[in-house]
This record gives structure tokens, sequence and C-alpha cells, in this order.
């Protein structure tokens, strides 16, 4: 039986990307990465597009992304290097052509999806002071991405203590809007239970821009060079993202459509500080500061994944080699940083939110079906790695079916 390709070996003339990285940390980079990727933007977009469905289509996005999480929770344990999904094609196919193009992918996806909160910034600061959106967009830009090149501790520090603040934000929508969970078991059964396919391509529609809001676990595999015993704590870390990501996100949408009109959901730029002041009768101020502090977090986040992605592929020779060039000081790739937020800042000035939340869904959605077909590969010719916990064959050809179906099911909004 022939053994999967593995991963080059990494040049020892070249600095090392530091593991400082625990399962703590880890768990919290993808958590803010999940977290700022969409509730705090996109879910008023979600509930203009499902109306009362708008629950159920994130649990329909969210079982989609499961399926690709215990995916990629196993190809991390095989593979902890840097361009994981990259990686991971070129060890079940051994085509340059095709592992670079998904390497390049994941790593558009990631720009795009930082653009997208970026976007989704600016609405939140308007609340506190009219600025103009370019200049802000322009200032945050580059501020991340100089704090992306000083170093990945600090950064991700930064993220964990930002994603404390957004989970605290979200607990507190729950909280001022509890009294109308009394509302939830006399409309449960239209929540949940869409009566005709009219209704059911509106939830699949906004199922398809909820998954947006899952998109981040993934990015977590791409970090694996910096993170402290990954074949354990990656796979854990990230299942324990997606856990915590989807209960909140169930109730948070749940409360957000009890208590505030789809229509004003869906016109909101931000939609979680309207259902706060609907609710509380109160200055959304500090909902507001939060919402700033997510979208914060998972801009920063997707910088540091998509330079992750080109420094990983550069380091196998598919790109430049300036692209794996690391700072000695600073320990990171800091001319792929650079690169990244130019590109970064370009697609935030010119392309809109909603645009931006579809494109990445689109990109991902690609992605996860070649990565579920590599594991199916790879668990064909070396089922049981040793020292790895594997899952079971239908988990990636479940995936790879659900993530197409989901796409397909969309090319209406696509065009």
């Amino acid at each position: 039986m022939s053994n999967p390709r593995k991963p080059s070996a990494p040049n020892p003339q070249r600095p090392a990307l530091r593991r400082s990285l625990g399962l703590g940390l880890i768990s919290l980079y993808g958590l803010g990465n999940i977290l700022g990727a969409g509730i705090y933007v996109l879910v008023g977009k979600v509930v203009g597009v499902a109306g009362v469905h708008a629950p159920l289509a994130f649990v329909i996005a969210a079982m989609v992304a499961a399926l690709s999480a215990f995916t990629y929770g196993e190809l991390a344990a095989r593979y902890p290097v840097s361009a994981g999904e990259a990686v991971y094609v070129d060890a079940a196919f051994g085509v340059v052509a095709i592992s670079l193009m998904v390497g390049l992918l994941i790593a558009l996806a990631g720009m795009v999806s930082a653009a997208a909160l970026v976007r989704g910034f600016v609405g939140y600061l308007n609340v506190f002071i009219q600025f103009p959106g370019p200049l802000a967009i322009a200032l945050l830009v580059l501020s991340l991405g100089a704090l992306a090149a000083w170093g990945i501790g600090e950064s991700a520090w930064v993220a964990a203590i930002l994603t404390l603040i957004e989970i605290g934000g979200l607990l507190l929508v729950i909280y001022v809007a509890r009294e109308s969970f009394a509302a939830f078991p006399s409309q449960a059964s239209t929540i949940l239970v869409p009566p005709s396919m009219a209704a059911w391509q509106a939830t699949m529609l906004g199922a398809f821009l909820a998954f947006y809001a899952f998109i981040g676990f993934e990015d977590m595999v791409n970090v694996a060079e910096e993170v402290e015993h990954p074949e354990r704590n990656l796979p854990l870390g990230i299942l324990v993202a997606l856990v915590i990501s989807t209960a909140l996100y169930f109730v948070v949408v749940l409360a957000a459509q009890l208590s505030v009109s789809a229509e004003a959901l869906r016109q909101s730029e931000a939609p979680l500080a309207l259902v706060y002041a609907t609710v509380t009768g109160g200055s959304p101020l500090v909902i507001s500061a939060i919402g700033l502090f997510a979208v914060v977090n998972g801009a920063l986040i997707q910088i540091i994944m998509a330079t992750r992605v080109l420094y990983g592929m550069s380091a196998k020779g598919w790109l430049p080699a300036m692209f794996c060039s690391v700072n000695p000081v600073t320990r990171t790739p800091v001319v792929a940083t650079l690169v990244v937020s130019l590109i970064i800042l370009v697609l935030a000035m010119w392309v809109p939110l909603v645009g931006l939340a579809g494109a990445t869904s689109t990109l991902i959605l690609v992605i996860f079906v070649m990565v579920s077909v590599a594991l199916i590969r790879l668990k064909l010719r070396h089922p049981n790695p040793p020292g790895i916990k594997t899952i079971p064959m239908w988990i990636p050809a479940t995936g790879a079916l659900a993530s197409a179906l989901l796409l397909a099911s969309q090319a209406r909004f696509l065009w």
C-alpha cells in the first residue's frame, strides 16, 4: 500500500515560525474568527432573506460546516503545517497546479472575508461618529496589517481578548432580549418548518449567506506551525470553536427575530445594535462598541490566515520566495502580510458587503468539496496513520455532497 505524500521539510537556514498557541489560544483564535465573520455584520441580511426561518438557516449552515470541521480535524492532525488545504490536496493528488489553485482560493477567501468585515466596521463606527468610509477602511486595514506583522503571539493575545469581548456582547444581546423568548413555543412550528417550496428556497438562500458566519474554523489549520502539539490541539480546538459559535448563533438570531421586524434588520448596517436599542429603548453605544471589536478581530485573524497560506505555498516552492521571507525579529512573514493587506484594502473600497460575503461563501464551499475529496483519497490509501484519531469515511463523503448541494442550490444568487 502506498503512503500519501508528505509535506516537504522546512528549510533549516530560514527562521522558523514560533510555536506559541496552546489549546486555549487556538480555540479562542478560531472562535473569534467565526464570531467576527458574520453574526455582528450579516445577521440582518440573513433574516431579511430567510424571514422567520433564519434560525433554521443557521442550523443548516452549521450542519454543513460541522461535516467539514471533522474533516479538517483529521487532516490537521495528519499534516500540521501552514497552507493546510493546499498541502492536503497535494498529499492526496500530487498535482502542483491543483494544490496551488486550492491555496490561492483559500487565501483569496480570507482576503475577501476580511474586506467584508472591514466594510461592516464602518456601519458600527457610524453609530459613534460620521467618519469618511474610505478613510476609516484605509486606517483600519493598515493598522491590522501592522499588528499582524508585529508577531503571532501578540496578535493572538489581542484576538483572544477581543473574542472574549465579542462573546460578552452576544450574551448581552441574549440577556436584554430574554423576555422575547416567551413567544418562541407558540411560533416554533412556523420558524423551524418552512411550509412551502418558496419558503424552503428562501431558507436555503439564507443558509448560504449564514454559512459565511461559520467561516473561520478552517483558518485555524493555516497557523499549524505556530500551535503547540498541533496533532492534538488543532482538532480539539476546531470542535470547541464550532460548538460554542453554533449555540450562540442560534440563540442570538432567535432573539433578534423575535424582537425586531425582518425588514428593519435587513436594512440595518449594525443589526445587533438595533436589537439592543429596540428592546431596551436605550443607547446602542455599548453593543456598537463591541461590534467594532468583533469585526476588527475577525479581519485581523483573516489577515494572519491569508499570509500564512502564502507563506506555506512559498515554502514549498509554489510561489516566489519573497512570500516565505520571515523577519528575524518579529518571526512573521512581513512581505506576505503587506501584499495581503493591500489586496484587502482594494476589495473593501469597491465591493459591497453582501457581494463580499456571497463570494466568500462560494470560495469556501468549493474548497470544502475539494478538501473532503482529498481526505477520502488519503483514507483509502492510508486509513490508519499511527497516533492519529480518524473519522468514519461517511463524514467527508457527506460533507463533500452537502457543500456541493448548498453551492448548487444558490446558483441563482451567484448569477
